[in-house]
């Protein structure tokens, strides 16, 4: 009983890892080459290559080793490249920004108390 359990525990974390790594690479594709350079985070292609083998060990790979190396290159992307990226690109990826300006607030643009 407590085996099934783990088993089941074991396998929502790979299929957690799994999306983690299709969404990581799926927002590498959607921003330009010219803003991985930049922002000085390698280039596109090696984001490309290093989170699509992620994805591959992912679905093919039956080691939590070479899984775990997949999630570190997939933290990675999320924590450090992706937001140098939005930073670089004005929003860029999914849900950037909708225009006006740095200055807006939540009910619209701040004018100083004029």
């Amino acid at each position: 009983m407590l085996m099934a359990g783990f088993a089941g525990l074991v396998w929502v974390l790979y299929l957690a890892m799994l999306v983690l790594a299709v969404v990581a690479l799926v927002m590498a594709a959607l921003f330009r080459d010219d803003a991985y350079r930049a922002a000085s985070k390698q280039n596109k292609g090696f984001w490309l290559i290093i989170l699509g083998i992620a994805v591959a060990v992912n679905l093919l790979v039956p080691m939590l080793f070479l899984q775990l190396a997949g999630l570190v290159a997939t933290i990675v992307f999320f924590v450090d490249v992706r937001p140098a990226l939005r930073q670089i690109s004005g929003g860029g990826g999914w849900g950037g920004r909708r225009g006006g300006s740095s200055s807006d607030g939540p009910y619209g643009p701040y004018n100083g108390g004029r």
